[in-house]
């Protein structure tokens, strides 16, 4: 009986592109970083939700080399860890963040310490204890969150440290003041957003002012690197032009905010209030925050594709031939659905012509705690390397 034979076309899957010197250096190393030791007390100066272990910039920067005169780029810098471990490898750096809380952490902790902080501390408490009618700031829930002799020793506080906008330890102590906010409100804790009642008087505030000032001017005077440049730029990043970011890039390291996770202004709102910021004009901007998912409106997986693909076009712009793009990211969950954000970054790089390095993963360890945990426990995380060829 004759056979008919029919010509199929024969699925080859396409040929792997060789691990780079580079690719093997990064799969080589435990990024979970199980047995990490403590971190170096400037890592501790204020809160900050979800922040990065140093030893993630740090080990990055430690295998990829910077083209000459580049610099290190963190478009989303939060708490400035990635700026930190720059100076601490003498690299300049800069770093973007539409938190004004954010940039007010890194601006300190890149800057060279103020000298007799502790001692100006000491005359703002003295002018705040004489302030018997400070103004008081029109903050919603005011009463809620904050007991009426807690807002008159916090609003003279802010207002002592007011009148030195001319000294070099102004952003310190405005950085010491909002980092004991949250512990002299009723709200429970950083990670809590419970009110309770907390006992607690003036005199409390003053002293953990001036504590918290003692301990910022130990962490800043512990540093043992020199301080090259560090430029912080309070901006949203899709509002960012190339030409504002001083020069090329060789090296970008950031972690943005996963979409429908973790809700950055909301651990802050009450600090912006308090420092003169608008908290609601930061949520109504901010990348990924939850309440763009729940809206009439409401904001979908495409929209942070869009958002990604303008941070991509600025990279592309700022980033040097043969630098690299670091991105740390998790999974969202996002009306139930589970979101790849790591492949999104890819697939979006790749579009602006970048090639895949390698793509790594990491366990987050459990203790790294936030609000909102029913929708952003996230458990892993990604770290995509892109390269400009």
């Amino acid at each position: 009986m004759a056979t008919n034979t029919v010509n199929e076309a024969v699925s080859v899957p396409p040929r792997k592109r060789p691990r780079t010197k580079i690719a093997k250096s990064l799969e080589a190393v435990d990024w979970s970083f199980r047995s990490r030791g403590r971190g170096h007390e400037i890592e501790a100066l204020h809160p900050y939700p979800a922040k990065f272990i140093s030893e993630i910039p740090g080990t990055l920067l430690d295998v990829l080399a910077l083209p000459p005169n580049t610099c290190v780029l963190d478009p989303f810098c939060g708490s400035g860890t990635t700026l930190l471990e720059a100076q601490r490898r003498a690299l300049p750096s800069v770093g973007v963040d539409l938190n004004p809380v954010a940039c007010l952490i890194s601006r300190v902790k890149t800057s060279a310490a103020p000298s007799g902080l502790e001692y100006e501390a000491e005359l703002v408490v003295q002018e705040a204890m004489l302030d018997k009618q400070p103004f008081i700031p029109n903050i919603p829930n005011l009463d809620h969150w904050f007991e009426p002799v807690i807002q008159k020793a916090s609003a003279a506080l802010v207002g002592a440290i007011s009148r030195r906008t001319e000294s070099p330890s102004f952003d310190a102590l405005r950085l010491a003041l909002s980092s004991i906010l949250v512990r002299v409100s009723n709200q429970e804790s950083d990670t809590r957003y419970a009110a309770i009642q907390k006992g607690l008087d003036a005199e409390y505030v003053y002293r953990a002012f001036l504590a918290a000032t003692s301990k910022l001017a130990k962490a800043l005077s512990s540093r043992d690197w020199s301080l090259p440049k560090s430029l912080v730029i309070e901006s949203d990043v899709l509002a960012i032009k190339p030409a504002e970011l001083g020069g090329k890039v060789g090296v970008v390291i950031t972690s943005p905010p996963y979409p429908n996770a973790y809700e950055y202004w909301l651990y802050h709102k009450y600090r912006m209030w308090w420092l003169g910021f608008d908290p609601l004009a930061v949520k109504a901007a901010e990348i990924g925050a939850r309440a763009h998912f729940f809206k009439r409106d409401r904001h979908t997986v495409d929209h942070f594709r869009e958002q990604m693909r303008s941070v991509f076009s600025l990279l592309d712009a700022v980033v040097s031939p043969r630098g690299y793009i670091c991105f740390v990211i998790g999974r969202s969950k996002i009306h139930g659905a589970i979101v790849d954000n790591a492949d999104t970054v890819r697939e979006v790089g790749e579009e602006v012509g970048l090639v895949l390095e390698t793509r790594l993963e990491r366990d987050i360890a459990s203790s790294r705690k936030s609000f909102n945990l029913s929708h952003a426990n996230i458990k892993t995380e990604s770290i995509v390397v892109l390269r400009k060829p």
